[in-house]
C-alpha cells in the first residue's frame, strides 16, 4: 500500500511539468543563393581584410555601452539561476539567544521554590529542506536556466549587431573620405582650368559667356564640398561614440582608418546548400526559443502550486539557565519534524496564476514563430541586397571607364575646335557624378555584406 501511494505521488509529480518540444516549423530545405565564407572560427569581419576595421571592432566589443549592459544582464541571470538552484538544497542556519526575565509572584502561576528571576541561554543548528516531489523547484530552476541562456543570446545578438553597425559606419566614413578627396581633386582641376580660361579671355580667344560658364561650374563643385565635409565629421563622431570612446576622444580624436579602394567590391556571398536549420542558431532565435522554454517551465511552477508542499525541519542545540552549563550534557536538545501544506481554497488566485503562465507561454510561442519568419525574411533580403549591390558596383565601374574615355575625347575635340567648352563641362560633370556613384555603390555593397552576415547570425 505504501509503495503504491509513493508511486502515485511520483507519477503525479512527473505529470506536473510538460516536456518542452521545439515547435514544428515549415523551413526551406536550403539556401536559394550562393558564394565564400570566412575560414571556420574566424570572425566574420575578416572577409574585409582591413586591420583598421578589426581594431575598431575589438574596441567596440570591449567598450560599447550596449555590450557592457548586456554582459551585466548575463551576470544577473547567472546569479538568479544560482538562487533558484539553492532552493533544491537543504538550508542550514545557526542561532543563539540570551535572555533574563522576572515572573510575577502575584498570579499564583509561579511554581513553589522557583526563582522569580531567571536567565535563559540557547544555541542551536537549524536545518530545513523541501522535498520537491511535484517538481516545482526543478521547474523554477529550469526556467532560470533558460532565462540565462536567453540573456547570453541577447548579449551575442548585441555583439553581432554592433559589429555590423561598426562595419557599415566605417565604410560609410571611408566613402565620405573618398567623396571629399574626389571633390577636392575635381575642384582643383576646375580652378586650374578657370585660371587658364581667364588668360584666354584676356587674349580674346574665348568670350565672356564661356568664361562665366566655367566659373559657374567651378562654384557648383566648390558648393558640394562643405556638405560632404559636414557629413564626414558627423559620421566620424558617430563611429567614435559607437566604439565606446570617452567624451574627450569623441570630441577631439580622429578615427584611424584605411583608404577606400574602389578597384573591386568584396567578393562575399553564401555557400550553396546550407541547411535552413543553421539559421535557428541566430542569437535572436536562440533567445526567443529560450524564452519559450522558460515560459513552459513557469507553467509547471504554476501547476505545482495546486499540489502539497512537503518540508522537513530539524534542530540540534542546547539550552540552559546558566551560560556555563550551555554545552553540558543535560543541556542538549533536538527536534525533527515534517510538515505538509495543501492549498484548498485561495479565492481563485492559483487558477489565475496558472492561466497567466499559460497565456505567457502562448505569447512566447507566437513570438518565436514571428522571430523565425523575420529571420528568413532578413536573410532573403540580405542575399538579394548583397547580390544587387555587387551588380550595381560593376555597372558603375563600367560607367566610370566609359565616361573617362568620353572626357578624354571631349578634350581632344575641344582642342581641335570640333566641340565646344560646354561639351567638356558636360563630360566632366558626368564623370564626377559617376565616380561619386561608384563610391556609393561600393559602400552599399560592403554594408550589404555586413547585413548579410548579421542576418545569418555571424
Amino acid at each position: 500500500m505504501r509503495k503504491a501511494a509513493l508511486l502515485a505521488l511520483l507519477a503525479a509529480g512527473c505529470a506536473v511539468q510538460p516536456d518542452y518540444q521545439r515547435p514544428a516549423l515549415e523551413l526551406p530545405p536550403a539556401w536559394q543563393a550562393a558564394a565564400p565564407r570566412p575560414q571556420p572560427a574566424q570572425p566574420w569581419w575578416r572577409v574585409y581584410d582591413d586591420p583598421a576595421l578589426e581594431r575598431l571592432i575589438d574596441e567596440a566589443l570591449a567598450n560599447n555601452t550596449d555590450v557592457l549592459v548586456a554582459a551585466a544582464r548575463v551576470d544577473e541571470a547567472r546569479a538568479l539561476l544560482g538562487e533558484a538552484r539553492s532552493a533544491l538544497r537543504p538550508e542550514v542556519g545557526a542561532s543563539a539567544s540570551a535572555g533574563r526575565s522576572l515572573s510575577s509572584a502575584a498570579t499564583g502561576l509561579l511554581p513553589p521554590g522557583a526563582p522569580r528571576e531567571r536567565s535563559d541561554y540557547r544555541a542551536s543548528l537549524d536545518v530545513s529542506y523541501e522535498i520537491d516531489v511535484f517538481g516545482r523547484l526543478r521547474a523554477a530552476t529550469d526556467a532560470a536556466r533558460a532565462e540565462l541562456a536567453a540573456s547570453e543570446a541577447v548579449r551575442d545578438a548585441v555583439r553581432l549587431a554592433l559589429t555590423a553597425r561598426v562595419a557599415s559606419s566605417y565604410y560609410g566614413l571611408l566613402a565620405l573620405d573618398a567623396e571629399v578627396e574626389l571633390t577636392r581633386r575635381a575642384l582643383a582641376l576646375r580652378e586650374e582650368s578657370l585660371q587658364l580660361q581667364r588668360r584666354r579671355r584676356e587674349a580674346g580667344v574665348i568670350s565672356d559667356y564661356d568664361l562665366r560658364q566655367l566659373e559657374a561650374e567651378t562654384a557648383t563643385v566648390r558648393a558640394q564640398l562643405p556638405p560632404l565635409e559636414r557629413d564626414r565629421e558627423i559620421e566620424e563622431a558617430a563611429l567614435a561614440a559607437l566604439v565606446g570612446r570617452s567624451p574627450r576622444a569623441v570630441f577631439e580624436d580622429a578615427v584611424t582608418r584605411s583608404a577606400l579602394s574602389a578597384d573591386a567590391a568584396s567578393a562575399v556571398a553564401v555557400p550553396a546548400g546550407l541547411p535552413s536549420d543553421l539559421l535557428l542558431r541566430r542569437p535572436d532565435l536562440v533567445e526567443a526559443e529560450q524564452r519559450l522554454v522558460a515560459a513552459n517551465a513557469r507553467v509547471a511552477v504554476a501547476r505545482s502550486a495546486f499540489f502539497p508542499s512537503i518540508r522537513l525541519t530539524g534542530l540540534l542545540g542546547s539550552e540552559s539557565a546558566e551560560l556555563g552549563d550551555l554545552f553540558s550534557g543535560p543541556a542538549g536538545l533536538w527536534s525533527v519534524a515534517a510538515s505538509l501544506a495543501q492549498p484548498i481554497y485561495a479565492g481563485g488566485r492559483l487558477e489565475a496564476q496558472r492561466d497567466a503562465a499559460a497565456a505567457r507561454e502562448r505569447a512566447a510561442l507566437a513570438q518565436y514563430g514571428g522571430a523565425v519568419r523575420n529571420a528568413f525574411r532578413e536573410v532573403r533580403q540580405a542575399l538579394s541586397a548583397q547580390s544587387r549591390a555587387r551588380e550595381s558596383f560593376d555597372a558603375q565601374a563600367t560607367r566610370v571607364e566609359a565616361l573617362q574615355d568620353t572626357l578624354r575625347l571631349a578634350r581632344l575635340r575641344y582642342a581641335s575646335g570640333i566641340a565646344s567648352q560646354l561639351d567638356v563641362l558636360d563630360a566632366e560633370r558626368g564623370l564626377l557624378a559617376a565616380q561619386t556613384a561608384r563610391i556609393e555603390a561600393l559602400r552599399a555593397q560592403r554594408a550589404a555584406v555586413a547585413d548579410l552576415y548579421r542576418a545569418l547570425g555571424g
